[in-house]
């Protein structure tokens, strides 16, 4: 995990850490994800996988460590230099985050309006496109989120992400408050969409059934580190004690409730 990035890094982290106030979150943590891979991070509520992702988007400045994007430091980029990084990943968030005053259509296209690089008409375009890549029909495309059942604001959601065409792609707990068929849904929508565009991605959940489904690579967070990191195949048989307790949702081991406070 640790070491020198191969040159199939597509993301190279090394010695991150972070810590709000006296509360240690990401500690010395190592992590090489290649070009092309689905990893997936799972760790309990509180673990920092939301803070991992959050450094690497630039949305919160590590205390140390570097994080690489294609051999480039990412970490302390500012303004243009930022922009440029972020332009090409997409996010779909733990609840959508659409915006509720633009309809649909505007949610997904929301990027290229923002940057102007198309007209109004070409972004509709584009979005409808996108939309039914995620099996939404466009006559919802005028639509407002607030009319939209969950599963569908995630659809809507995971569309915006995929919008600009992105090289890498995060989701953040993606099947949190769906039922189980929808979560199976956004799963495989997850799975085709991310090959379709040919975009590494990582997935951050506590899900494992998800973990098996989206993951070819599955990592272990746990006290600030990745602990474990292997095949998703191959976790069920990780011969360590915290991801085994985890995996398969144990009481009794080494992690303790106290530890996701």
């Amino acid at each position: 995990m640790g070491g020198i990035p191969t040159a199939r890094s597509k993301i190279a982290i090394r010695r991150l850490c972070k810590a709000f106030g006296s509360k240690v979150v990401l500690d010395n943590l190592d992590l090489d994800i290649e070009g092309g891979q689905s990893l997936v991070v799972i760790g309990g509520s509180g673990s920092g996988k939301s803070v991992l992702l959050k450094c690497i988007l630039g949305l919160l400045s590590p205390d140390a460590g570097s994080i690489r994007i294609d051999g480039r430091e990412n970490t302390g980029l500012n303004g243009q230099d930022r922009d440029h990084t972020n332009a090409g990943i997409g996010m779909l968030f733990q609840g959508a985050a659409l915006f509720d005053s633009m309809t649909v259509w505007q949610n997904v296209a929301f990027g290229l309006l923002a940057t102007r690089d198309c007209s109004r008409a070409e972004a509709r375009c584009m979005a409808l496109e996108k939309l039914a890549q995620v099996g939404l029909d466009e006559s919802l495309a005028e639509r407002f989120p607030a009319s939209l059942s969950s599963g569908m604001q995630k659809r809507v959601g995971l569309a915006r992400a995929i919008a600009g065409e992105p090289e890498i792609l995060f989701f953040d707990e993606p099947t949190t408050g769906l039922d189980p068929v929808m979560a199976g849904v956004i799963n495989r929508l997850i799975v085709k969409t991310t090959r379709d565009i040919g975009a590494t991605s990582v997935t951050i959940t506590h899900d494992m059934e998800s973990a098996g489904i989206i993951g070819d690579k599955v990592a272990m967070l746990y006290a600030g580190a990745i602990i474990w990191s292997g095949p998703a195949t191959d976790v069920d048989q990780s011969g360590n004690d915290v991801v085994s307790q985890f995996v398969h949702g144990r009481s009794d081991g080494p992690i303790r409730a106290v530890a996701w406070i």
